[in-house]
């Protein structure tokens, strides 16, 4: 199945000032979330951000939050999302993709992930802008995902088939803010 703009939520997952550090890899996983926000927001695709615990683990790694304009903002203690009704009312509850991002690849993002699907969501992980501390537990979740009907895509097979086609000023825009 391909990623419709007009269906799709951006669900970001814990990228916090007190996480990010401690992920393999986490600046570029950092890079590549601010880069689908970015990407998003220019094509009309909602932001929904979690924090787990941010008293504790920290807010939103600022750069993200700044590059996030408009998105909704929830606070959660389970490590699923889709727990306890946390994401009811936002933009997760009315659309039918939900392309997600974010930390741990192998705890919330999983849990949150496989429960979306659970609950009939066409679920997209994001590889290049999802991370664990520890890259076998990275990519296990992505091979667990993947068994369960979840589709483990790049940063820019989202972008492409949100933008569908070429040779629109949309897609311009997108190729050269973006792409290049």
């Amino acid at each position: 199945m391909l990623m419709n703009r007009e269906k799709s939520v951006l669900l970001v997952i814990d990228v916090q000032t007190g996480l990010a550090p401690a992920i393999d890899d986490g600046e570029r996983m950092v890079d590549n979330c601010i880069w689908l926000a970015g990407v998003a927001g220019r094509v009309g695709v909602p932001i929904v951000v979690t924090e787990h615990f941010p008293e504790k683990i920290g807010y939103t790694v600022p750069k993200l939050k700044a590059a996030s304009g408009g998105a909704h903002y929830i606070g959660k203690q389970c490590f699923s999302a889709q727990a306890g009704d946390v994401l009811a009312g936002t933009a997760v509850a009315d659309c039918r993709q939900v392309i997600m991002c974010g930390a741990e690849a192998h705890v919330c993002v999983q849990q949150t992930a496989l429960e979306l699907r659970w609950a009939g969501k066409e679920v997209f992980v994001v590889a290049d802008a999802s991370g664990s501390r520890d890259p076998f537990n990275r990519d296990l979740a992505f091979a667990r995902m993947r068994s369960h009907g979840i589709e483990i895509v790049s940063r820019e097979m989202v972008a492409f088939e949100w933008l569908q086609r070429g040779g629109t000023d949309l897609f311009r825009e997108i190729n050269r803010d973006f792409i290049r």
